[in-house]
């Protein structure tokens, strides 16, 4: 081969080698940002989740100071005052991971009912979008 040649060659790979040093430290930094956002959204969904259960905890106790206390009335608010109590504490301890451990847990403990409510939903689902 020529010297003109060999030069030419040198400098394509040097290019190629360039380039390809380029593209995967664009791919580093994408992937960064991918995680960072990913982070933020997670911890964003838990934030928000653990907020809904400070608020179904409070929901909870102004049912207790509002409802009547006695009678069947009075029982039947107390038992939907210690339920959304329940609740509340469940999702501020869970957050939406655990949720979907348990559903996933429940669904494999379960699979046939899960299977006929899963057919369910998509039913009324059908339904509802088809009007």
């Amino acid at each position: 081969m020529s010297d003109s040649s060999k030069s030419v060659q040198g400098a394509v790979e040097s290019a190629a080698s360039q380039a390809s040093a380029a593209t995967q430290q664009a791919a580093a930094a994408a992937m960064d940002k991918a995680h960072e956002l990913a982070s933020t959204a997670s911890r964003k969904v838990d934030e928000a989740t653990t907020a809904l259960g400070e608020k179904v905890k409070s929901m909870a106790g102004t049912l207790r100071e509002r409802a009547p206390h006695e009678g069947m009335l009075g029982n039947a608010s107390g038992m939907v005052a210690d339920s959304l109590d329940n609740a509340g504490r469940y999702l501020q301890e869970e957050g939406l991971v655990g949720m979907a451990e348990d559903v996933t847990d429940l669904i494999r403990r379960n699979p046939i009912p899960a299977l006929f409510v899963g057919i369910g939903i998509g039913f009324l689902l059908a339904k509802a979008f088809r009007r």
